[in-house]
């Protein structure tokens, strides 16, 4: 055997290796995958609330579509107050408007005196959970104070600001503000002694401190409170238009009642529901943002 012939003889102690293969890219099992699993998480949190609400509707019609039934089915509901539940932006006059445009008005309301709270509750309570004195001091009136019913500082905000639109936010302003104080309290005393130490050694100032470590670090405490406080106004909101009266969806409430359209107060309660629901998921979903840029950070 020649030389040449002997090098090309495989070895009996190697194998020889499997020649390689290359699959061809595809995305598309992997989209198709992500969308049955989109759709399949999208139908456990869609399909329970859906069937409740059919049954809820189902019953409800039951129970109110005889001639004695003193409030309305869902199906005269729907026939009674079409316009308002397939229109709600239409504007034929001062008081002849659709929800939507009532909605807004007290959503306007709702962010100013919502708003101030914010603000306010967020920074009394950083005071509040940082000295002792202030804690001993304030605490016991604001736990007076929280207990005051919304309708109940109604008269002297009137009296005050002679004026139904400023005396509906400071309704809000004050019906609201507590919750946010408490636990904002709470969370800042809960700041681990740690953090306090690193502050100390890093030289930070009072505004430093509170922007990068009591803010993230009380961030939970803070949306909860301000989830508490946002359903706090849209309660006041309502409750106090009721009385003051102009455009919004608490006074539409009463005038449907005054003019006995027990349908339209059904469907108003309705939205009522509706936005104060997206009002709390907005206020939830900005809680987790926050805490989550605070954790990266």
């Amino acid at each position: 055997m020649s030389a040449l012939a002997s090098d090309h003889t495989p070895s009996p102690t190697a194998p020889a290796k499997p020649a390689a293969t290359v699959l061809p890219f595809s995305g598309r099992r992997g989209s198709l995958f992500n969308l049955r699993h989109a759709g399949l998480a999208a139908l456990r949190n869609v399909l329970p609330p859906a069937v409740v609400l059919a049954l809820v509707l189902l019953v409800w019609q039951v129970l109110c579509s005889s001639t004695t039934a003193s409030l309305p089915s869902p199906h005269q509901v729907w026939q009674d107050s079409y316009d308002l539940i397939a229109f709600p932006f239409f504007n034929y006059g001062s008081q002849d408007i659709g929800l939507g445009w009532r909605v807004l008005v007290s959503l306007q309301r709702v962010g100013y005196g919502f708003g101030l709270a914010g603000v306010a509750g967020v920074v009394i309570g950083a005071v509040i959970g940082q000295s002792v004195w202030a804690m001993r001091g304030l605490d016991p009136l604001f736990q007076v104070l929280r207990t005051v019913p919304p309708l109940a500082w109604l008269p002297l905000s009137l009296a005050a600001f002679q004026d139904s639109n400023p005396s509906a936010i400071f309704v809000i302003f004050i019906t609201s503000v507590w919750p946010v104080i408490i636990n904002t309290a709470v969370g800042v005393r809960t700041i681990p002694q740690d953090y306090r130490n690193v502050a100390k050694v890093l030289r930070l100032n009072q505004f430093e401190f509170f922007w990068k470590i009591m803010l993230p670090s009380a961030a939970p405490y803070i949306f909860t409170g301000l989830r508490i406080g946002v359903g706090l106004s849209w309660l006041a909101i309502v409750a106090a238009e009721m009385l003051t009266g102009g455009v919004g969806i608490g006074f539409f409430i009463w005038d449907a009642w005054n003019s006995s359209r027990l349908p339209d107060i059904i469907v108003a309660l309705a939205y009522i529901g509706v936005v104060g629901f997206a009002l709390d998921k907005l206020v939830a979903a900005l809680g987790k943002l926050v805490a989550r840029g605070a954790t990266a950070s």
